[in-house]
């Protein structure tokens, strides 16, 4: 199974090293794997929360997922979005902002690094919103009971989570306009008009997905109630029709939650593409280094999916969204402060870290180890 799962992954890199060996010669190919390994290490809460959202898929969403997915996440995010941005920024045309990336290297960070503000309020926000959601939401198992608790009480209240990430963007607007009267240029209006879109953007894209899927849900209760009521007076269960409306609510949820997911890269993407600059300012090498840690990513969630691993260790979910809200207030922060990649990265593995181990010792208090948990369900599913 796991050379399955991460058989694309080990050929990309060793097609995307050799292929930076040949053109950059050892220095490039060193660049490309310091690169993959940023990536990896900046979004490996990125493939937990990705998992609990496709394993609510089928299997051909899985497919998508892993190779338009990861087209969009390479090429979209990590080698048009920058461009992009310093088109946007710089007012330039596509062709003059992809001639400066190639030809101006030095220019064209200056350009990406100036729309950080923007990138961050509205990374920051979305991410924020991910994290206020979860912990405002009663669940079964709670990690840190003496925070979530009351948490989930407090999330009775409608629209919380919006009031409270208004609230935190309006701060940082204003602390953003404070420092920009000492002389750091005035920023607030542009983290302001970002943040908004963000909160936009997940209540837009989250909204219509959590649409779909309640509706899916609806409609196979319904297909149950009626195929145990046809049981019951001996009529024959009408599968056809309910299995036609059953699909095309399904490929409707599964599209919109292929969105979300999307977004969500972005959003974990963008302290990687940022902080690459730090190794380095050619859009290629970024584009195959950050591509290749990607992949990784993308079959890490797969693997999670397949493995039941979210269902034998139930506190992974809980880690990985108290490192996204980490990830959203560090994305705040940097708007002003420079924050290192390798704080960001470490947050977020000491998190889902201490969650694993947490379930590891549940799993052990009540006689459920996570590992013969996961190969009962992998004999099960016949993987």
């Amino acid at each position: 199974m796991l050379l399955k799962t991460f058989g694309w992954s080990f050929a990309i890199t060793v097609l995307g090293l050799a292929l930076a060996g040949v053109l950059w010669g050892w220095q490039g190919l060193a660049i490309v794997g310091i690169l993959s390994i940023l990536e990896i290490s900046l979004s490996f809460d990125n493939a937990v929360i990705n998992a609990g959202i496709l394993r609510k898929m089928n299997a051909f969403w899985q497919k998508i997922f892993l190779t338009v997915g990861i087209l969009v996440a390479v090429f979209g995010m990590r080698l048009v979005f920058p461009v992009v941005i310093v088109a946007i920024t710089a007012k330039l045309g596509p062709i003059e902002a992809v001639n400066l990336a190639i030809n101006d290297k030095a220019h064209y960070q200056e350009l990406v690094t100036s729309a950080h503000p923007a990138i961050a309020a509205f990374g920051g926000m979305f991410l924020l919103m991910i994290f206020l959601d979860f912990i405002f939401e009663e669940r079964d198992y709670k990690w840190l009971s003496w925070i979530e608790k009351p948490m989930a009480r407090m999330g009775k209240l409608d629209m919380l989570s919006v009031i409270i990430a208004l609230v935190v963007l309006l701060v940082t607007s204003m602390t953003v306009a404070t420092n920009a009267a000492h002389g750091a240029g005035d920023k607030s209006a542009t983290v302001l008009l970002s943040g908004v879109a963000g909160l936009i953007t997940y209540l837009v894209v989250g909204g219509i997905s959590g649409y779909f899927e309640d509706k899916l849900e609806d409609e196979e209760d319904e297909d149950e109630d009626g195929d145990e009521a046809a049981s019951e007076t001996g009529q024959p269960e009408k599968k056809g029709a309910s299995a036609g409306s059953a699909v095309g609510l399904a490929g409707k949820a599964a599209f919109f939650m292929f969105l979300y997911l999307e977004v969500i890269d972005a959003s974990f993407s963008f302290d990687g593409v940022i902080g690459a600059f730090a190794i380095t300012n050619d859009i290629f090498m970024m584009a195959l280094g950050l591509g290749i840690g990607a992949m990784y990513i993308r079959s890490l969630t797969v693997f999670l999916v397949r493995k039941g691993t979210l269902d034998d260790y139930v506190y992974l979910e809980h880690g990985a969204h108290y490192a996204i809200g980490a990830l959203a207030v560090i994305l705040l922060i940097t708007i002003e402060y420079e924050v290192k990649e390798v704080v960001t990265g470490l947050v977020g593995i000491a998190l889902i870290g201490l969650s694993f181990a947490s379930s590891v010792v549940r799993n052990r208090r009540e006689g459920k180890p996570g590992d013969e948990e996961g190969a009962r369900s992998e004999v099960a599913s016949g993987v």
